[in-house]
């Protein structure tokens, strides 16, 4: 009989457990599910034969005992912030505080600190000194060197100088915390793991021994990897330039499989980063997803109400991980990798039976995908040159010639789906990459990948009404610092969608997904995106105002109002009343918004807009 980790010293004491091997610390609430990182470090622990307990939202303002009630573990503390950074779980891109917290039940914030992992690691370390904390999850993986902090508007150092973690695993950890977890159960030191892939640490000694130039890759610490010393953590303070140059090495290597070590000198010390585990092989990813998951929220928190992120997906198959995508925002190819790890069919197929058979199961599946819907088992087709690639994308700005893009097998799959006992629908939820397909027929891949015809066969059998796509924005210049796609391909999609339709005899709406204020965007690019929606018959829902989050190229370019791509100067809508100004244009519709869209677009003598928009003149 399945059991879930246990979160309370009464689960221990059933199990029979006299001590924990490790005690796994999470400003989420516990939901033992493979969607959800903490349900999956557990249970591949638990199935290598560790004793595992989960201290779920612990309540870090009163005498801590949350903090001391399973003890001291045998190994060590693993310490996250949940699914999100917690300032991003917290705050709006208006910096205000949100009301609500998908992760806890019943939807209540409150339940978790602001910079979650910087307080738990402390709170530990002031309990337990002598034992070893491992900070990791999104929070952790994307401030691991020195990063902007939207939230207090400065260039933060890398979170293990402010927190006194002894080791950060950075990504998808599997691997890397098994190998922690043996070394330690083997009696060695912390120290034994700083040679572990993808992890990082803090040295007194600078590993390099070379000069400070960013770009000397000819010292090496091993035969296997070079080492780059990045600009100094001091230098980027003084240097926006230095970190705009910094930001374009450490994604470029982040963007290879055999990559470099990376090092930076906070002051006297030395962070250094290790090269990443290579991609996970389809049998590792497999047993990752087979492992023993109740697929449930703790009982627990019964009484507290749903937690809305599990609602979301309770009933959604995750079938790979990776994207390579490449877009500016995105933190995914950051932590997840650029490279696909694809399930396999069995694997999914099993998954799905499974569901089926939950009592609480309906019928309806709401996805099958993950960080995108059409990317299961593409990768490279000779995999040696994908080793030294350091291409931030396989198809921008254009699709890679060594990209096996085959829709095939994942129209294959839907079909074996839609097949199934007990299944009456299947939706995609996940984001299709319609320049996946190529802008037209005569693209280098787009007449061989099938990408048109699988985009059919979601229109067909696989949209419950409204379909979302990502085009962003309409403007080709703030799209190329996107990374993503012409506008032109949108207008494409569309065109096909409604022809799919109409032949089809479905009443379905195409719903695109925009963003405002992103870097290089000006109110100019935002006045013509509200002038083609409003041509188009677009009433906008899906809208975001761009919130720059740690690690990825549009925040390093709000920041330093640098391209690090090209060191060249971009425009950033900084001000809270320009991001306001833009992001209002959304609503051109409304007659309540008009005066203010007026009034913003005639001081920045745009007034053509103005008549292109309908609004009334006097």
């Amino acid at each position: 009989m399945s059991h879930f980790l246990p979160i309370t010293l009464d689960e221990v004491k059933r199990l029979g457990w006299d001590v924990v091997d490790i005690v796994l610390v999470t400003g989420d609430a516990y939901i033992d599910h493979p969607a959800f990182g903490t349900a999956v470090i557990g249970r591949t622990l638990e199935a290598a034969g560790y004793r595992v307990a989960v201290i779920p939202q612990p309540n870090w303002r009163d005498d801590l005992r949350d903090f001391r009630k399973f003890g001291r573990p045998r190994l060590f503390f693993g310490v996250t912030s949940g699914a999100m950074d917690s300032m991003v779980n917290h705050y709006t891109a208006a910096r205000r505080l949100r009301h609500d917290d998908a992760y806890t039940p019943g939807g209540q914030s409150g339940f978790r600190p602001d910079r979650a992992t910087y307080v738990y690691s402390r709170i530990l370390k002031q309990i337990y000194p002598d034992v070893p904390v491992v900070i990791a999850g999104i929070e952790a993986s994307m401030r691991r060197l020195a990063h902007y902090d939207y939230w207090d508007d400065k260039l933060f150092p890398s979170i293990l100088i402010d927190t006194p973690a002894d080791l950060l695993n950075y990504g998808m950890g599997e691997r890397t915390t098994l190998k922690i977890a043996r070394l330690l159960a083997e009696g060695k030191g912390i120290e034994a793991c700083y040679a572990l892939p993808q992890v990082a640490y803090v040295s007194t000694r600078n590993i390099h021994n070379s000069t400070n130039n960013p770009d000397n890759q000819n010292n090496q610490t091993s035969e296997q990897h070079p080492v780059i010393e990045l600009h100094s953590f001091e230098e980027c303070l003084k240097s926006k330039r230095a970190e705009a140059e910094n930001y374009h090495i450490i994604e470029r290597e982040s963007n290879k499989i055999e990559c470099a070590t990376l090092i930076q000198r906070h002051g006297d010390r030395y962070v250094v980063v290790n090269p990443p585990e290579f991609p996970m092989t389809t049998e590792e990813i497999d047993a990752s997803f087979d492992l023993p998951y109740i697929r449930q929220p703790h009982p627990k928190y019964k009484k507290r109400g749903p937690i809305p992120a599990f609602e979301m997906i309770r009933n959604s198959i995750n079938i790979h991980r990776g994207c390579f995508g490449g877009c500016s925002f995105c933190t995914i190819s950051a932590h997840q990798g650029k490279q696909i790890a694809s399930r396999s069919e069995a694997s999914i197929l099993r998954e799905i039976k499974a569901l089926v058979a939950d009592p609480d199961f309906h019928g309806v599946l709401t996805d099958l995908g993950g960080p995108s819907a059409n990317m299961w088992q593409m990768q490279g087709k000779d995999k040696s040159l994908c080793l030294k690639c350091a291409r931030y994308s396989c198809i921008q700005p254009s699709i890679c010639k060594n990209l096996q893009s085959d829709h095939q097998p994942l129209m294959q799959l839907y079909r074996k789906v839609r097949s199934l006992p007990g299944i009456k629908h299947l939706y995609i939820g996940s984001g299709i990459r319609c320049d996946l397909f190529g802008n037209d027929t005569k693209s280098t891949n787009a007449a061989d990948n099938h990408g048109w015809d699988y985009f059919r066969e979601v229109v067909q059998h696989h949209v419950s009404g409204r379909l979302k796509v990502a085009p962003e924005h309409t403007s080709d210049k703030v799209l190329s610092l996107m990374r993503k796609p012409k506008f032109s391909l949108f207008v494409e999609t569309k065109k096909r969608f409604d022809e799919i339709c109409r032949k089809s005899g479905l009443r379905y709406q195409l719903i695109p997904y925009f963003i405002s204020s992103h870097p290089g965007c000006r109110l100019s690019d935002m006045a013509d995106l509200a002038v083609q929606m409003k041509r188009m018959g677009y009433r906008l829902e899906q809208i975001q105002d761009f919130t720059p989050t740690p690690m990825t190229l549009s925040t390093e370019m709000y920041y330093t109002g640098i391209n690090p791509e090209t060191m060249e100067p971009v425009y950033v809508a900084r001000h809270p009343n320009e991001k306001k100004e833009q992001n209002q244009l959304f609503f051109f519709y409304k007659p309540e918004v008009q005066p203010a869209i007026k009034k913003s677009l005639h001081n920045a003598h745009l007034d053509k807009y103005i008549k292109d928009l309908g609004i009334r003149q006097n």
